[in-house]
């Protein structure tokens, strides 16, 4: 098997206003764009925005996302961080700070309720250093 991409889709109640924001904060291009369906682009990834009431999503199904945090690894937060609170964008859920797992970080929520962890890779403590792997 050739896999030629894999990328996630988050169904929405505004399609629109979803990958505006995406668009708008991020700085995603579209790759494809109707009604109830767009197709993201930054850099080498992906991501698709879809309406959660579309035939094409087996009816059981039909619900917009609950628990699911989409993380985007960046390198510089502090610049995401001041881009998102000096504009109207969202207010953070968890506010700028280090991780002593290896993370300098802030959550956001998007609409639909996604969360988005932003993220920039810092050198862990001790601790959590021994518990990454140096295979690669």
């Amino acid at each position: 098997m050739s896999v030629t991409s894999l990328y996630p889709v988050l169904m929405s109640s505004d399609v629109t206003a979803a990958s505006s924001f995406y668009k708008g904060a991020l700085g995603f291009e579209v790759t494809f764009e109707s009604d109830w369906y767009v197709s993201l682009r930054l850099g080498a990834f992906e991501l698709a925005i879809l309406a959660h009431d579309h035939a094409t999503v087996p009816e059981q199904y039909r619900a917009l996302p609950r628990g699911v945090i989409v993380n985007l690894e960046v390198d510089d937060v502090d610049e995401i961080y001041r881009h998102l609170t000096d504009t109207t964008g969202p207010t953070p859920l968890l506010t700028l700070r280090d991780e002593d797992f290896g993370q300098r970080h802030f959550i956001v929520e998007t609409p639909d309720g996604v969360l988005l962890d932003v993220i920039q890779p810092i050198p862990p403590s001790e601790e959590f250093a021994r518990a990454y792997s140096t295979d690669s």
